[in-house]
């Protein structure tokens, strides 16, 4: 574990008031730990907006199968895509609707032109792409 240094923030009282207010509502176990999800938070970002690095995301779909083709289509693209595809989930919500998520690893902008691809696909009802990275 790393040595943790303490440091001294200066607050207005209302800023402070709302900090403690969701300390409290997220159930962080003291400001310290909801400082620390905040300056990660941060850094996740901005590793996405340089992207220099590495980066992680996870691409959420849901779509319809009986779609003419689309499954195939998701299959093609995946086989070309540019990031690499870390692993896969699949799951059959009801008879019409599936939900699939894809784990992702690479460039910043390789992924979200990816996740764009799959999501701009005739028969996609709702993607989202979690942007994540090591910090």
């Amino acid at each position: 574990m790393d040595e943790i240094i303490r440091f001294s923030v200066s607050l207005p009282k209302g800023l402070l008031a709302e900090l403690d207010s969701r300390v409290g509502s997220k159930e962080y176990a003291s400001r310290s730990e909801f400082i620390r999800d905040l300056i990660r938070e941060k850094m996740v970002n901005d590793s996405w907006e340089a992207q220099n690095s590495e980066l992680i995301g996870v691409l959420t779909l849901i779509y319809t199968h009986h779609h003419s083709d689309l499954v195939l289509r998701m299959l093609d693209l995946q086989h070309d895509a540019q990031v690499q595809i870390v692993c896969s989930t699949h799951i059959h919500l009801n008879h019409d609707n599936c939900l699939e998520t894809l784990v992702l690893k690479g460039e910043g902008a390789k992924i979200k032109a990816f996740s764009d691809k799959m999501g701009g696909l005739k028969g996609v009802k709702f993607y989202e792409l979690t942007k994540t990275a090591i910090i």
